[in-house]
C-alpha cells in the first residue's frame, strides 16, 4: 500500500475515533476538536517527525498563552474603544509570539499562529468579552480557560499527527 493511502486509512480512523472521545466520553472536558485537527495537519506541515513534534507542542502551547495574554489585556487594559484596544493588544501580543521564536524551543512560527489563532476562535466562540469573559481567561479549569483546552487538545492533535505518521509508515512498508 502507499504512503497516502495508508495515511488516508488511518487519518480516518484516528481522526474518527478522536472525535468520538471529544464528544463523546470526554464530551464533559470542553476539549476541542477542531483544535485537535489543526495541530495534526500542523504536524505533517511541519515534517510529520519528531521534530515536528518537537517543535510544534511548544509552539501551539506558546501561541495559546500569547493569545490569552491578548485577550486578559483586552478585557483589564482599554485603550480606547473596543476595536482600537484589541488591535492594539494583538498586535502587542503577536509581536512577543514572534519574538519567542528566538528561542529554539519556540522556533515554529506557524505552529505559534495556529495556536494563537485557535485560541483567539475559543475565546470569541465562548464569549470572552469585556463584559463576562474575564472569568475564563484566568479560571484553571479545562474547557473554560482558553490556554489550557486548547494547548491540551493541540498536545493530544500532535500526539495523534505522531501516531498516525508511524501507523500509516508501518502500513506502507
Amino acid at each position: 500500500m502507499n504512503l497516502v493511502t495508508a495515511l488516508a486509512i488511518v487519518i480516518g480512523v484516528l481522526g474518527a475515533i478522536a472525535t468520538y472521545v471529544f464528544l463523546g466520553p470526554a464530551g464533559g472536558l470542553g476539549l476541542q476538536i477542531w483544535a485537535c485537527f489543526i495541530a495534526w495537519a500542523a504536524f505533517f506541515h511541519s515534517g510529520g517527525n519528531e521534530a515536528a513534534l518537537k517543535t510544534n507542542i511548544p509552539a501551539h502551547i506558546w501561541g495559546s498563552i500569547c493569545a490569552t495574554l491578548a485577550f486578559l489585556l483586552i478585557t483589564k487594559v482599554g485603550i480606547g474603544d473596543l476595536p482600537l484596544t484589541a488591535a492594539i493588544w494583538v498586535g502587542a501580543t503577536v509581536i512577543l509570539l514572534i519574538l519567542g521564536a528566538h528561542l529554539p524551543l519556540l522556533s515554529g512560527i506557524p505552529a505559534a499562529v495556529y495556536g494563537y489563532a485557535s485560541t483567539a476562535a475559543f475565546c470569541i466562540l465562548k464569549g470572552a468579552d469585556v463584559s463576562d469573559g474575564l472569568a475564563n481567561l484566568i479560571s484553571g479549569g479545562i474547557g473554560t480557560n482558553p490556554a489550557i483546552t486548547i494547548s491540551l487538545s493541540m498536545v493530544i492533535g500532535s500526539l495523534l499527527g505522531y501516531l498516525s505518521g508511524k501507523i500509516a509508515g508501518a502500513i506502507a512498508k
